[in-house]
């Protein structure tokens, strides 16, 4: 075999087992947008729950913060 026809052969071969690549759609988007929404709102609930078994409830602050008035 001379080297041209093993490099036609070989673009054969390599043809014949290439996976194609699907193509990205619209509706794709859609479903990784609802799926990292709906994993947000899941630990979202998660961390909630746990705060509330364990008797503290999350908030921002518990005290208000004393206002250094004098320098």
């Amino acid at each position: 075999m001379s080297i041209l026809e093993i490099a036609l052969a070989s673009q054969i071969w390599a043809r014949r087992h290439e996976k194609r690549q699907p193509k990205f759609l619209e509706s794709d988007g859609l479903k990784i947008l609802q799926r990292v929404a709906f994993a947000f709102l899941a630990f979202t609930l998660l961390i909630a729950g746990l705060n509330m078994a364990a008797g503290r409830p999350q908030m921002l602050a518990q005290q208000s913060v004393p206002l250094v008035t004098d320098r």
